[in-house]
Formats: structure tokens, sequence, C-alpha cells
């Protein structure tokens, strides 16, 4: 499983989300967010900033780039 994909089971049940209503949530289909979750389809890229807005996360973070879930404080951006 990868790292993009444990981060949304973990975010999600963080938050004691299901995965319909994230779905909802983000404007996609139910099935497509099970997918990115089982690691079988991978979102667009408008799709994963819906996600990182969703879950107020950076899509570093997603991504694994990261363990810094949101933007550093006092770090002044780019």
């Amino acid at each position: 499983m990868s790292i993009f994909s444990q981060r949304l089971i973990a975010l999600r049940k963080e938050r004691g989300l299901s995965q319909p209503a994230v779905a909802e949530g983000i404007n996609a289909a139910p099935r497509a967010y099970q997918n990115y979750e089982y690691g079988t389809a991978e979102p667009r890229l408008s799709t994963l900033v819906r996600i990182a807005d969703f879950y107020g996360v950076t899509l570093d973070y997603l991504a694994g780039r990261s363990d810094v879930p949101g933007p550093e404080s006092g770090q002044d951006a780019p």
C-alpha cells in the first residue's frame, strides 16, 4: 500500500469520516475515492488539491514528501 493511500485512510479515520462522506466533500464518486484508498487508482492533480484542501494538509504530505501535515508556522511563502 502506498504512503498516499495510508495517509488518506489515516486522515479519514482521525476525523471519524466515512469514505462516502469524504467523496462527497471532495466532489468525487465514492468508488473513485475508495480506489484512491485501496491504491488501485491515482487522482488527477485537481482532485489531489481538493483532497488536500478538504483535510487541511499539503500536497507534499499526501505524497509522502513531508511528514508535516500542514504548512510550517513561521515559514514565509515563496
